[in-house]
């Protein structure tokens, strides 16, 4: 088994008896998880080695907002307590924690009614309000509003990438759809390179990560929402912009927006945002969109490719989503 946890180590402390079986879960693409069973129960190991949120600090502070979300009524699956009451057992110079095993599968917008996607659209309004309850508010007065993708910036960018792809022999399928998508975004960014947003809008806490591969479905409920390494406080209206854009993008890079629409309707009031604040985090979410190439960035400048299929979804959906901006905007705010 790859990058095999020290099991024995690791459940000495713990209350949760002998290892059973051990296997990885296959997916996420930042962090290790592994399904454990052992003669107490079942469990999520979860290795926390993304440098970005590994620090025993950031664990700590998810596993508190956790905690307190599921005292609301949250669904979420906070962490286990060690023998020493610690949530974080560090073995090896490596951060573990073990949650209860949550029963449940991933969906997709496309499994989702329209009534389900309206209650997955309240549950992150809850989410959001919720977090104003239970972090600290000195945070939020901190925060300094980020700044949105510049121009110039996006072109070198683009270049440095139009240059990778012809190294990589033998050239594919995927090589020549990523030189096409980059010429066909520096064309649109020279015709809308005067829409470029201000900074950012109201910031809040927000799970930071908010996608179907995070969010645990048992039958048609929501079960449990994992994997809060990303919590932080940004704006919370661009978290669910972004959240539908991957719950409901097609295959073909367009956005279902009947779906889209019952899930912002139902967002709004459970959130407290407003139809403006909606439509200027559907402008900064385009806007990101269109200047964003991690996919790319992680494919020719770090030979990885965990993200190679989400590709043509996604870099498809920068172009319709810039023909069709009226009407994705309408979505949000109607």
């Amino acid at each position: 088994m790859p990058h095999a946890p020290p099991l024995g180590a690791l459940l000495r402390r713990y209350a949760a008896g002998s290892a059973l079986a051990c296997e990885p879960v296959d997916q996420g693409l930042l962090n290790r998880g592994y399904r454990l069973r052992t003669t107490r129960g079942r469990y999520f190991l979860k290795h926390h080695f993304d440098p970005d949120t590994a620090d025993p600090a950031s664990i700590f502070r998810q596993h508190r907002a956790t905690q307190r979300l599921a005292d609301l009524g949250v669904p979420v699956a906070p962490p286990l307590p060690g023998r020493d009451g610690r949530t974080v057992a560090v073995v090896g110079g490596h951060a573990y924690a073990l949650h209860p095993w949550v029963d449940g599968r991933h969906r997709h917008g496309a499994q989702l009614t329209p009534g389900a996607c309206g209650r997955l659209g309240a549950l992150l309004g809850v989410v959001h309000a919720s977090l104003e309850h239970v972090m600290p508010a000195y945070a939020r007065a901190r925060a300094t509003p980020a700044e949105s993708p510049a121009p110039a910036d996006t072109f070198a960018l683009i270049d440095a990438l139009l240059a990778r792809v012809p190294r990589h022999r033998p050239a594919d399928s995927f090589d020549e759809l990523a030189r096409h998508r980059l010429l066909e975004r520096r064309t649109l960014l020279e015709r809308h390179a005067d829409r470029r947003p201000p900074h950012s809008g109201p910031v809040g806490w927000v799970h930071g990560d908010f996608h179907p591969f995070n969010l645990l479905y048992r039958g048609d409920a929501p079960a449990a929402i994992v994997d809060w390494d990303r919590l932080g406080v940004q704006p919370r209206a661009e978290e669910a912009v972004r959240a539908a854009a991957i719950f409901f993008v097609r295959p073909d890079g367009t956005l279902d927006l009947p779906k889209a629409r019952a899930y912002a309707r139902a967002y709004r009031p459970a959130a407290g945002a407003t139809p403006s604040e909606l439509a200027a985090a559907v402008h900064r979410v385009w806007w990101e969109r269109l200047n964003d190439f991690w996919m790319l960035r992680w494919h020719y400048e770090r030979g990885d490719t965990r993200a190679d299929p989400q590709f043509p979804a996604a870099s498809a959906l920068a172009v319709w989503w810039t023909r069709e901006y009226d009407a994705v905007c309408d979505a949000f705010t109607d």
